[in-house]
């Protein structure tokens, strides 16, 4: 017990020690975002879809404590090893440093400085290690006679934790121990907070500089909406996601906090005749529009949370595109993807033709009123309406290179998902919820329907596989947003199945065939299980 208790403190040590000098070096660099970060590079999509299905918003939570709980059985481990073999369990630990450090060194985004904190918590944490096994290790001398206590003994001759003390193994020096384990934990859980605090304070200046922005008023202001937009049912999405509901879907155990001052985007590559280095202010210069975009995650499974409208501002990335000298495939250009590059590793790959068809594709620099949350890009993220978040919405954007599809595979499209993926028309029932119980009469069923750049037609609704009936529609803010629809259901007594399914303004109406996620997004008709009573 004391082995392994020996061992857990090593661990912790190695990991408050990693924490205070990734202060030093940037909050990336810590091993358990590293590891973290290098688990989720080499994670298979249906494991990927299974954590977002499962544990939606908090996969990442349940990675990292996955991650500890595994560092804690082989700390535990590497201690009772170190109990009989003093130097091999310290050289142990050192395969925690060597992990850690190879898995942040050998991210995209890496430096070589990110090995230091796993090589130096590591180092430190070894010492530790040995230090208390040494504490554990037999004392020498006579031993003592019958009925005696001597430190750890118990009074019938045997040692604390059971192993006798008549000459054959003496006992360990148990006040030793705990004057080192106390001193050893303390001192890592000074260092930890101390790292922590460090860390806080880095961040504390940039949330600061965030809100000191003020974000110019657009050349280009967003329509007003309608004011049948939004049909204000109870239980029904808001029309506007605000911020802090906005979904988010992405790989960053720590989530980016960049400086807006030093903050540069690269525009080069092929077909780039004129490349062009922009800053954050050069973005606020120049004309900004507005507009409400509904964004969708691929991994939205059938009737899933992972759809939002906002109000964006920003840049029109063709524009940008075209003053390098950037022309589309249909107009002779040479590049038809455009691999965007945030500052935490990730390459999205988005279609240039795409991008300079007339649509409202942006790099946007607001969101509902206020600069990018840092949880979404600040300070710059891509907007595309049309195209699923994971082949258009590169958050944290610091690079933007034009190449070809057959020339170069992005993040996902390495991972078995599709290169090019348009968002498919879709439509969710928010109201009544699954397994609700709602009195006979009239109940309204209601919810929202999405089919980004092509506008949604028509919805309808269905009862235990009956007739089709129409929904009424809320008036239309776009062809780039979701719209909210309603039908007034003559509910009846028993269990009901409802299922809805929309049409868009091409005249296609969603399948009923049901796909999962993978590779291009999921398919299917949304149902919903009542029971009225």
């Amino acid at each position: 017990m004391f082995a392994a208790l020996g061992g857990l403190i090593a661990g912790f040590t190695a990991l408050c020690v990693a924490e205070l000098v990734a202060a030093a070096v940037r909050p990336e660099a810590g091993p358990v975002t590293a590891v973290g970060g290098a688990v989720i590079d080499r994670t298979p999509p249906a494991v990927k879809d299974f954590a977002v299905r499962n544990f939606g918003t908090d996969d990442k939570l349940v990675l990292q404590l996955g991650i500890l709980v595994l560092l804690a059985v082989f700390a535990m481990a590497v201690g009772v090893l170190a109990l009989r073999y003093r130097w091999t369990g310290a050289a142990a630990v050192l395969v925690f440093g060597v992990v850690g450090s190879v898995a942040a060194g050998g991210r995209p985004e890496g430096r070589p400085t990110d090995a230091l904190p796993s090589a130096v918590g590591a180092l430190v944490a070894a010492g530790v290690l040995y230090l208390l096994a040494g504490r554990l290790s037999p004392v020498t001398g006579p031993p003592p006679a019958a009925g005696e206590t001597d430190g750890g003994e118990t009074t019938d001759g045997e040692s604390a934790d059971g192993e006798s003390a008549d000459g054959r193994q003496g006992a360990f020096d148990r006040r030793g121990f705990v004057i080192a384990a106390t001193a050893a934990a303390a001192a890592s859980a000074g260092a930890g907070l101390l790292g922590r605090r460090l860390q806080a304070s880095q961040l504390a200046g940039v949330s600061a500089a965030r809100g000191d922005i003020t974000l110019p008023a657009p050349a280009s202001p967003a329509p007003a909406i309608p004011g049948g937009a939004d049909l204000g049912i109870r239980g029904l999405s808001s029309f506007t996601t605000p911020n802090k509901d906005f979904y988010r879907v992405d790989t960053a155990l720590v989530v980016p906090r960049v400086d807006a001052d030093r903050w540069r985007l690269r525009i080069h590559g092929k077909g780039v005749s004129r490349p062009v280095t922009l800053s954050f202010q050069d973005l606020l210069g120049r004309e900004l529009v507005e507009r409400d975009i509904t964004l969708t995650c691929v991994s939205n499974q059938v009737g899933g949370p992972y759809v939002g409208t906002a109000r964006w501002i920003g840049v029109r990335l063709a524009t940008l595109l075209a003053e390098a000298g950037v022309k589309p495939p249909s107009k002779g250009g040479p590049a038809d993807q455009i691999v965007a590059r945030s500052v935490d590793g990730m390459t999205i790959g988005t279609p240039v033709e795409e991008v300079m068809d007339g649509r409202d594709a942006l790099l946007a620099v607001g969101m509902n009123g206020e600069p990018l949350p840092f949880d979404h890009g600040f300070p710059v993220r891509m907007v595309v309406p049309g195209l699923y978040g994971y082949v258009s919405a590169c958050k944290w954007i610091q690079d933007i290179e034009l190449t070809t599809f057959d020339a170069y595979d992005a993040y996902w499209v390495k991972r078995d998902w599709s290169r090019e993926a348009p968002i498919k028309t879709q439509s969710r029932i928010d109201t009544p919820r699954p397994f609700a119980a709602p009195k006979p009469g009239t109940v309204p069923v209601a919810g929202v329907a999405w089919a980004q750049h092509r506008g949604i037609a028509r919805v309808e609704v269905r009862v235990d596989g009956g007739e089709w009936h129409t929904a009424r529609l809320a008036a239309e803010a776009g062809r780039d947003t979701w719209r909210q629809w309603v039908w007034e259901w003559p509910a009846t007594t028993g269990h009901h199945t409802l299922e809805v399914r929309a049409t868009d303004r091409t005249g296609a109406t969603q399948t009923d065939k049901r796909v999962g996620t993978v590779p291009d997004g999921a398919t299917g008709w949304h149902s919903v299980v009542v029971d009225v009573t």
